[in-house]
């Protein structure tokens, strides 16, 4: 069973619905029992990398999901799903994320040509690094299958743990691994085909 943990931060239904069409056995819960029970978990979220960290530490969630990464549990974070795996996000001053993937979050304001628009909002492509084995989450597409991005802020200092990247002007992080612990800056929900089979990459790790 996946569970997709709901700690009131973004639209998961979409998310859910994307499980169950490739036959996943799924369930948005936030109950902390649920997910110890689940075989992985999903971590989404949309908006405030404050305001959501907040939620999961006051719910208790926070200490849950990172107990069960410890324990080898895979784990995988969706948009700021994934900003919450990095140890810091400076959105609106500097907050504390989960420690599971070493790095910060800051944003492509100033990274970006001033001509592009941010936030980023459309279709981009895959870069895999080069000298690095595919990671297993994209077994089942290729190097250069779009996916859907929705962001103003994204992962640096994190090198060792890029398993993908995207051109906006500049490289951007798309996605992240450090051993059990997955991060998409994308939404696989939203990106058609290419996103069915990265979700069902994940469920057969």
């Amino acid at each position: 069973m996946i569970a997709i943990v709901d700690y009131g931060v973004g639209n998961i239904f979409s998310l859910y619905s994307s499980f169950k069409s490739i036959g996943a056995e799924v369930v948005l819960t936030g109950d902390a029992d649920e997910i110890r029970a689940a075989d992985k978990i999903i971590l989404p979220g949309v908006g405030a990398f404050g305001d959501a960290a907040e939620k999961l530490r006051d719910s208790g969630l926070a200490k849950v999901i990172t107990a069960q990464a410890a324990w080898g549990k895979p784990l995988l974070g969706i948009c700021l799903g994934m900003q919450l795996l990095f140890e810091k996000s400076h959105e609106y001053g500097e907050h504390d994320g989960l420690g599971l993937i070493k790095g910060d979050i800051v944003t492509m304001e100033g990274v970006v040509p001033s001509d592009y628009k941010v936030p980023h909002i459309g279709w981009n492509s895959l870069r895999f690094p080069k000298g690095k084995e595919k990671s297993p989450l994209f077994k089942y597409i290729e190097e250069g299958d779009f996916v859907y991005f929705v962001h103003t802020y994204f992962g640096t200092n994190c090198e060792d743990s890029v398993i993908a990247t995207t051109e906006y002007g500049a490289e951007l992080t798309a996605a992240v691994a450090r051993d059990n612990v997955y991060g998409v800056q994308f939404h696989p929900e939203k990106s058609g085909d290419v996103g069915m089979k990265i979700l069902k990459g994940f469920i057969t790790l």
